[in-house]
């Protein structure tokens, strides 16, 4: 029994860390077609530093959060499973990452100082390059998350910074991600559903038994929507969940919902199957409204001035630490 209980334990820590390791390793490797494998594999060390700072900082404002899953190419990303309660732990949260992803580019320059490799240089000044254009602010850079606890003027300067930055990368990836941001901000102010709040939604996939006797016509169907009854709650850890049933399939199943969430209706957006072992894979789609707390923005003068110190502070310090690098002779890793 213990050896059991210990193999389902490690199977269910392989289970969890599996995929983000497994998306460690693959953008390590898609690096390593372009640059030397000892740089792809410093990068990738640092953006798992910087993730970290905010995982680091999730957990010990109480939010669950996932592990970092990198997507090659693109960086890197965690999920919270609840959103912020306010401004403060939400901009708390989002300077963790910069803060020990700079941390992460120091040691770099640190290290190449001591030993003259000039992969350590490399290294480090797209670190600092990495973390200075994160404190951009633009939803959902981590600079857009932190504005929110200084001033939400900073999201106007933003957008009108976007395009000289887009000018100056000639990143067609940022150009997208601006578009983006000013697309939400166009849905966070203007796109109010009938509800009075902004309209979300959650959606999740799940399996199910079919009764034999049930005609394959009434399942399947690319666009096939059905409303089910649901019941909408918040468990005792703060987490939201939507439970619903279907009952020709004697089906029930829960979908977490990531933020506070006025439920107006469940439905079944598409059904796949039934396969040979007539089971069916079904789409679930939630949808409501997000109503913010009237107090969500209200930030104390004190943390307003040291939010915006650090913010400031960092970004400077992270432009004099490229001045400083590109001065030390970098060439290219």
């Amino acid at each position: 029994m213990v050896l059991l209980s210990k193999g389902k334990g490690i199977l269910l820590a392989l289970l969890k860390f599996g995929k983000p390791l497994l998306s460690m390793l693959v953008t390590v490797g898609a690096y390593a077609l372009v640059y030397p494998w000892t740089f792809a594999l410093g990068f990738v060390a640092l953006i798992f530093v910087h993730e970290m700072g905010h995982v680091w900082v999730a957990k010990r404002k109480g939010l669950p959060v996932s592990a970092p899953v990198f997507i090659p190419f693109l960086g890197a990303m965690i999920l919270l499973k609840r959103q912020p309660k306010d401004a403060v732990t939400e901009a708390a949260i989002a300077i963790g990452g910069p803060l020990l992803g700079s941390a992460g580019a120091l040691l770099c320059y640190g290290i190449w100082y001591w030993s003259g490799s000039e992969v350590w240089l490399a290294l480090s000044y797209v670190g600092f390059f990495l973390n200075l254009i994160n404190l951009l602010p633009i939803h959902p850079l981590d600079g857009g998350r932190i504005a929110v606890a200084v001033s939400r003027w900073l999201w106007v300067v933003g957008a009108v910074a976007g395009p000289f930055v887009i000018w100056y990368t000639h990143s067609i990836l940022f150009l997208l991600l601006w578009i983006w941001f000013l697309w939400q901000m166009y849905r966070r102010f203007f796109g109010k559903s009938k509800g009075g709040g902004r309209a979300h939604y959650a959606e999740g996939m799940y399996r199910a038994d079919v009764d034999p006797a049930l005609p394959d016509w009434y399942l399947s169907g690319q666009l096939h929507k059905r409303e089910l009854p649901f019941t909408a709650y918040c468990r005792m850890d703060g987490q939201h969940v939507v439970e619903f049933s279907w009952d020709t399939l004697s089906f029930k199943g829960e979908l977490e919902i990531d933020q506070p969430c006025t439920i107006r209706s469940v439905s079944i957006v598409q059904v796949a199957g039934p396969d040979a072992e007539r089971r069916v894979t079904l789409r679930v789609r939630a949808e409501g409204e997000v109503h913010e707390p009237s107090n969500y923005y209200e930030v104390p003068l004190a943390a307003r001035w040291r939010f915006g110190l650090l913010y400031g502070g960092l970004a400077a310090g992270l432009a004099f630490m490229m001045w400083l690098v590109h001065e030390s002779g970098l060439t290219r890793p």
